[in-house]
């Protein structure tokens, strides 16, 4: 399986970076190949129609979207400021969103997870991405929100709280057993 993970954050220090990186340890089987990318690396031009009009398609938004389409299961940690996307990212969904002919996920599988220092774990922007995401294509397989990051989350452990790691296991084996579905439909489907 080809997994792309992210995280939603231009942060050098950004918790949803230490998050994801430990969540895509969970699908490190010999048969699969992860990429861990750097939002920082598709840094474009604020988005506008204008600019648009004046530059196309970006290629930092292109390759973006070659990653995305590259991937089997598509890992996120959704960053959240001021109870939305951060802008870096918002301005890459908004440039690769606009390349024609596509849906920016097209089909993709994807496991949403989010943190933050809060008792909510950035649930204000999970709640916008689940409404929004499956109609830019993203085909959610599952979520989850990791509250008050520094009280539990350990860079060497992963997730230290016990009950809030069980539910993250949990959801990581729901999400494998779904992609060893998917992943045999498509297989048949190409006899």
């Amino acid at each position: 399986m080809k997994i792309l993970a992210f995280a939603g954050s231009s942060s050098k220090n950004s918790i949803n970076k230490k998050f994801i990186n430990s969540v895509s340890k969970y699908y490190k089987e010999k048969e699969d190949v992860i990429e861990l990318i750097d939002i920082n690396s598709y840094e474009m031009p604020l988005f506008s129609e204008d600019r648009e009009a004046e530059l196309g398609s970006p290629a930092e938004a292109l390759a973006f979207a070659a990653k995305l389409d590259w991937a089997d299961l598509i890992l996120i940690s959704l960053a959240e400021h001021n109870g939305n996307y951060p802008a870096a990212y918002k301005n890459l969904y908004d440039w690769t969103s606009r390349i024609k002919g596509r849906k920016l996920f097209n089909g993709k599988a994807v496991f949403l997870v989010s943190t933050s220092e809060g008792s909510r774990g950035a649930q204000s922007i999970m709640d916008i991405a689940l409404a929004r995401m499956p109609k830019d294509g993203a085909n959610i397989l599952e979520h989850f929100s990791l509250p008050e990051f520094s009280k539990n989350f350990e860079e060497s452990k992963g997730v230290s709280n016990p009950l809030l790691r069980s539910q993250l296991e949990a959801k990581v084996r729901k999400t494998k057993r779904m992609m060893a579905s998917l992943l045999t439909e498509e297989q048949e489907l190409k006899k």
